[in-house]
């Protein structure tokens, strides 16, 4: 049965019982994202999750910066794992979010499972990318930018803009179920909003060489969120491993079986060996 809790004003849901894993999902989505993968691990496993501050839809719009959405999850981490080291689970900006915490914070990550954001905060990544690639890439992000600006302004174009671009990238989640509250990230990004996202760390400093991670991504994309060099890292790490899966951006849902089994089978090794 899933037990509740409210931290900083943000609903926190826990099933199972287990070694702790928080889950940070990304734009547009909800906690709902990780249902199946919830049902693959709460045997033996306690997954906490909640929707990032602005993404519940039933409440005010809710933009945070980076301090203060590291800060929310320091708060849950600490909430529902006091005395152990918990496994992060992200996606999307929730890989962005869970990374910067678990740079300033590695005494409370034991590992991290992400999901299709690799290094995109480092020149490898950058110089991976095609010239097109990245027209397309600023092309989405500013649109939804642009989004976030106009909402308080013109709500009802700002969703529309918003639920087009992501049919148009392939999202799976409901029309009613996205606004344009959710785009601030891709202004912190593009316009510096809420003090924009410099200085976080650099995410091929922190993880693999410091932290055993677990990386997928779906190769069936016009565009990468990772370069080669991340890839080669991880391979070369113990206790790291990549995967690609034969789905899209979103293959938690796209691939759910090979998906968790893979997550499930690598915790469990994981945990046996401490």
């Amino acid at each position: 049965m899933t037990q509740t809790l409210t931290v900083q004003d943000i609903e926190v849901l826990i099933d199972g019982e287990g070694p702790t894993v928080v889950m940070l999902h990304g734009w547009p989505d909800s906690p709902a994202l990780w249902d199946e993968s919830v049902a693959a691990l709460r045997d033996g496993y306690r997954c906490v999750r909640f929707a990032l501050p602005g993404y519940d839809l039933g409440r005010p719009p809710r933009p945070v910066s980076v301090d203060q959405m590291c800060q929310l999850v320091a708060a849950i981490v600490d909430e529902v794992s006091p005395d152990q080291k918990v496994t992060l689970m992200l996606h999307d900006w929730g890989c962005f979010f869970g990374y910067e915490y678990a740079a300033r914070n590695t005494d409370r990550v034991a590992r991290v499972v992400a999901a299709d954001i690799g290094d995109t905060n480092t020149g490898a990544y950058l110089k991976s990318l095609t010239a097109k690639e990245k027209a397309m890439i600023a092309g989405y992000q500013l649109w939804l930018a642009v989004a976030w600006k106009i909402g308080p302004l013109l709500p009802g174009l700002a969703n529309r803009m918003t639920r087009w671009m992501a049919r148009t990238i392939g999202c799976r989640t409901p029309a009613t179920q996205i606004s344009w509250q959710m785009n601030y990230p891709y202004a912190m990004q593009w316009f510096g909003t809420l003090g924009g996202l410099r200085g976080v760390a650099r995410v091929d400093k922190v993880f693999g060489p410091t932290l055993p991670t677990l990386f997928f991504f779906g190769k069936r994309k016009p565009f990468m969120f990772h370069s080669a060099r991340w890839l080669a890292q991880l391979a070369t790490t113990p206790g790291s491993a990549a995967h690609g899966l034969d789905a899209g951006h979103w293959l938690m849902k796209q691939k759910p079986e090979q998906f968790n089994r893979t997550v499930r089978d690598w915790l469990d090794r994981a945990h046996a060996a401490t």
